[in-house]
């Protein structure tokens, strides 16, 4: 008997959503950063065993769209709740109040099965803990609530073998090597976009956006050329920086990850573009995958 089922990641912004698909699954599939919207696509990341084949989908956190780049953001929230075999709701210790997401009252009526998965344990105590078990087992009586801490690897076989369980009997969906959905040139933008998460403060990330304009594979080599996309003229010297600093530590940072992420050399060439308002244009929001 084989099993096999999409198992669509749900939840706030900033609980680990990225971080426990990325342990899940035991490669790094989705970009991460300690700030909040990381993730804006909807992206697979495929476990494979002897009878089973999961399909994880990682979610961008749901928030209340301000952009229309948002409303994109939140149709893959709402298509996931819909194309699920389990709903893997992530939540952690540090949300003031559990159940506070607007989705939960969805989730509650959902025919699929729901695990509650409280992420970030290593940042409390087992009594806080087992309150906030307490309060989702309120929540979702039906449900399995498994404490994790997906940056630690903690209790993530208890999550897993429940997930196993819980699938159903099918064929696989995808060749058993395979790992993702997506394409190199979706992950060379990711990760570029990833050090700028990382390296920008405060609206700088928000108004970005990576478009790889090609991406040639020679022999042991991959040549990429991409463009940062800013949303306003004072941003674009902000991602440059002083004597083209920042953009430079951003370009081999992201450098160093694609060679190791791809396993070969990579000669990268970034350009920083002024794109007015593009976060509210349907056009550049289609060109750009949303």
């Amino acid at each position: 008997m084989h099993k096999a089922g999409f198992v669509n990641i749900l939840g706030n912004p900033n609980v680990g959503k990225s971080t426990l698909m990325n342990a899940m699954v035991g490669e790094k599939i989705s970009i991460t950063s300690p700030k909040a919207q990381t993730t804006r696509h909807r992206i697979m990341g495929i476990l494979n065993g002897e009878d089973y084949q999961i399909v994880y989908s990682d979610t961008p956190g749901i928030i209340k769209p301000g952009y229309k780049l948002h409303e994109s953001m939140m149709k893959s929230v709402q298509s996931a709740m819909k194309d699920a075999d389990i709903i893997l709701y992530v939540t952690d210790v540090v949300e003031k109040t559990a159940g506070e997401s607007n989705i939960i009252p969805k989730l509650q009526k959902t025919n699929v099965p729901v695990i509650i998965a409280i992420n970030k344990i290593d940042l409390s105590d087992q009594a806080a803990v087992e309150a906030l078990v307490q309060t989702w087992r309120s929540l979702f009586p039906a449900s399995e609530i498994i404490p994790v801490s997906a940056i630690n690897n903690f209790n993530l076989d208890v999550l897993l073998k429940k997930i196993i369980e819980l699938l159903p009997e099918a064929q696989p969906y995808f060749p058993k090597d395979q790992l993702t959905d997506r394409l190199e040139r979706f992950y060379a933008s990711e990760i570029i976009r990833e050090k700028i998460f990382l390296f920008y403060s405060k609206e700088i990330p928000y108004s970005t956006e990576v478009e790889i304009e090609s991406f040639r594979d020679l022999e042991g080599l991959s040549k990429i050329r991409a463009i940062i996309h800013v949303a306003r003229e004072s941003q674009k010297g902000i991602i440059i920086g002083h004597k083209g600093e920042m953009l430079k530590k951003t370009g081999t940072a992201a450098r160093k990850e694609m060679e190791e992420f791809f396993g070969r050399k990579v000669f990268l060439e970034l350009q920083v573009k002024v794109t007015k308002d593009w976060r509210n244009n349907p056009y550049i929001l289609k060109k750009f995958g949303y």
